[in-house]
């Protein structure tokens, strides 16, 4: 009687899932297919569309890309336990890794998707078996109804056999205490490492809830009928319990723990250090911080706090250099951080790509994430974002530059015992700056009001990626902002401090879709396109930009309604100027006159070679605006060079694309430190000394 009841829940719980299952895949099969259709009728979406891998544009009802765990359809994830749980050893689970990475050379990648390969080639080799076509989807739509039956049949029939050949077969091959045990925590590692995979989308989490659920409601109605149908066995069990109280207790206390034990090598020690690893990283999103990605590709990475002159606390990151006597220092733009110099790898980075020519590495980061960091612990959120353009420009740079060059005069000091005190103009390392948009705009502010102000800027050259500044020309859906944010802006400003995400859900839903807009091409292509048209038709690869880490649920960036109002400002006006403070006596008090600075009228203070850098598809900042830039500084006798290239906005930071990547190096390259400040032979002698104490 128990085994029948055994053979019907067991064939219950198949068709459940089974059902379960089929439902919600075919869900997504129809959003899927609706959104291939919407693409067709789209205009402009093959333009839009070439700087996203993936993406289809064909209608298809073809099955979406699901986890590796799911692709048997019917019990997949018992049968995927089961695959892992009869192999003799742990090699057939690293044979299987090294399967997936060979399938995983030939997927495209996504933006700081690294940790995500499995996943993605597991995706790749399922969209493959997929393409058969939309018929072959509706035959075994039709078929699945006598499918079904068969199964259930079969289960029904064979079920008793198959599990008393398996009793058997056990019984004859029974492995050590030792073996068994080490095969268990073998596979309760890679089971928990594979289905808390941090790459997973809200589709995806679903089948696995659904799977989880299941497997647990039928558990509890197997233990219930277990209970009435042997009260034996539960009365014995009982007694057990009763009198072996302490013991269980002391187990349970033990294995309580909701962690499990990984290796890891040590960051002193090569040999392996035992780690817990959480299950609260369950919740699998890619929040990896620049530090991790740096670190992980083998470079030396360091952390400098910077607080401004208003409070605020600046992350400064740095790929360093000591003894190195040229820097370079990158500044991201609107939306954006550190993360974005990174973003490529080690082949495709600037990053990377300036320290492996031999420069000390600094990443700026401006003030505007979520987690609000100032020296003010209770500042309040309208407090915190009571900025605009202007603080970026006057107190964001001059803080991290300053504090680079504290660091580099300090650590070459110590490389060169004879070195002193020298001015700008003479100072012991060069130091360039390359800025992405927005970040090219508080670059040139800072530039400007230094020099406007008698104050050393340190810079030696300038490389500005479609910088901000000048917007006369955009696309009506700049202007229909422009217009909201000028005309309602007393009213905005009172309940809108900043355009971000304050929640964690919403920002682990925001990462969570971004992963599935990637496995489902269709979907991903729709909101693609329709995102592009917010922008003016700009071809960035925008759900890709959104799957990276730096848009996580810990943290951030995010935007000041009074950046936003400036930037509409600028656009207003078609020139290049400070904050409008919106009266005449509040310029006055900030700048000493009525009117804001026009930066652009200020051109000719500057002193350095700037090399401006524009993309002919780039629709947020355009090649007409950026050559706004240079005419006004060639006018003003500035020392200014100017190229295009094929790109878009986002190309500039998010793509890899090495004819950008040579010529950026080719302009740092011309700057060459001063040979007089060459250590001298008294220093080199010191140096060598220090180190063979040490």
């Amino acid at each position: 009687m128990q085994r029948f009841v055994d053979d019907v829940l067991a064939v219950s719980k198949e068709s459940v899932k089974t059902i379960t299952y089929e439902s919600l895949n075919n869900i997504v099969r129809f959003v899927n297919g609706v959104s291939a259709l919407l693409l067709t009728i789209l205009p402009g979406k093959a333009t839009i569309l070439e700087g996203m891998n993936g993406w289809e544009l064909r209608p298809t009802f073809s099955g979406p890309r699901l986890p590796r765990w799911m692709e048997h359809g019917v019990s997949s994830f018992n049968q995927f336990v089961h695959d892992l749980a009869v192999d003799s050893d742990a090699s057939s689970i690293s044979d299987y890794s090294s399967e997936e990475e060979d399938i995983n050379e030939n997927s495209c990648p996504s933006p700081l998707s690294q940790s995500s390969r499995f996943s993605r080639a597991s995706s790749l080799s399922r969209h493959e078996r997929h393409g058969m076509g939309w018929l072959n989807s509706i035959f075994s739509l039709i078929l699945f109804p006598v499918k079904l039956f068969l199964a259930t049949l079969a289960r029904l029939l064979f079920f008793p056999f198959y599990r008393k050949v398996r009793t058997s077969s056990s019984e004859r091959q029974k492995p050590s205490s030792s073996t068994s045990l080490n095969r268990v925590q073998t596979l309760k590692d890679y089971v928990f490492q594979r289905t808390t995979d941090r790459r997973r989308g809200v589709i995806e989490d679903l089948h696995l809830a659904m799977e989880i659920f299941i497997e647990a409601i039928f558990d509890i109605v197997h233990k219930a009928a277990h209970c009435l149908l042997s009260p034996a066995e539960v009365s014995r069990m009982l007694y057990g319990w009763i009198f072996s109280h302490n013991m269980v207790n002391h187990n349970n206390h033990v294995v309580s723990e909701s962690s499990v034990t990984t290796a890891t090598p040590g960051e002193n020690d090569p040999a392996l250090s035992q780690s817990k690893t959480s299950f609260h990283h369950s919740l699998n999103t890619d929040a990896r911080t620049c530090q991790d990605v740096i670190t992980e590709l083998g470079y030396p990475y360091e952390a400098i706090n910077v607080i401004t002159a208003d409070g605020y606390i600046l992350l400064l990151e740095r790929i360093p250099r000591r003894d190195a006597r040229k820097a370079v220092y990158l500044q991201h733009g609107i939306l954006d951080s550190s993360m974005g110099w990174v973003s490529n790898g080690v082949v495709g980075s600037p990053a990377f790509a300036a320290y492996d020519q031999g420069f000390d590495v600094y990443l700026g980061n401006f003030r505007g994430l979520v987690s609000r960091e100032h020296v003010n612990k209770s500042i309040s959120s309208r407090q915190y974002w009571q900025y605009s353009i202007n603080e970026h420009g006057t107190q964001d740079i001059p803080a991290m530059i300053n504090k680079i060059h504290e660091v580099k005069t300090s650590e070459l000091k110590l490389s060169q015992p004879d070195l002193e005190e020298e001015s700008n103009e003479d100072q012991p390392y060069k130091l360039c700056a390359i800025c992405h948009s927005l970040g090219g705009a508080a670059m040139l502010m800072y530039l400007i009001t230094s020099r406007i102000e008698e104050k050393p800027h340190r810079l030696s050259r300038l490389i500005l990626l479609s910088p901000a500044g000048f917007h006369g020309d955009s696309n009506l859906a700049f202007a229909l902002v422009e217009q909201i944010l000028l005309i309602l802006a007393p009213i905005l400003a009172r309940f809108v401090p900043a355009f971000y995400i304050p929640t964690r859900f919403f920002r682990l839903l925001l990462n969570k879709l971004a992963r599935d807009f990637i496995n489902y091409p269709a979907v991903g292509g729709l909101v693609q396109t329709l995102m592009s048209y917010v922008v003016g038709g700009d071809s960035s690869n925008w759900v890709g930009v959104l799957g990276s880490p730096h848009y996580n649920m810990n943290d951030m960036p995010g935007v000041s309604f009074r950046v936003a109002l400036h930037l509409a400002q600028m656009k207003r006006r078609g020139t290049f100027k400070m904050f409008d403070y919106g009266s005449a006596s509040a310029n006055k008090e900030a700048y000493g006159s009525s009117e804001p600075l026009d930066l652009g009228e200020h051109y000719g203070l500057i002193d350095i070679p700037v090399d401006l850098v524009a993309g002919r598809k780039d629709k947020v900042i355009r090649s007409s605006m950026v050559r706004k830039h240079y005419r006004i500084m060639k006018e003003s006798g500035v020392e200014v060079s100017y190229s295009e290239f094929e790109y878009a906005h986002l190309d500039f930071i998010f793509s890899h694309r090495e004819e950008l990547l040579a010529y950026v190096l080719s302009r740092l390259l011309l700057v060459v430190p001063n040979q007089k400040h060459q250590p001298s032979q008294k220093a080199m002698k010191l140096k060598r000394k220090a180190q063979v104490s040490s």
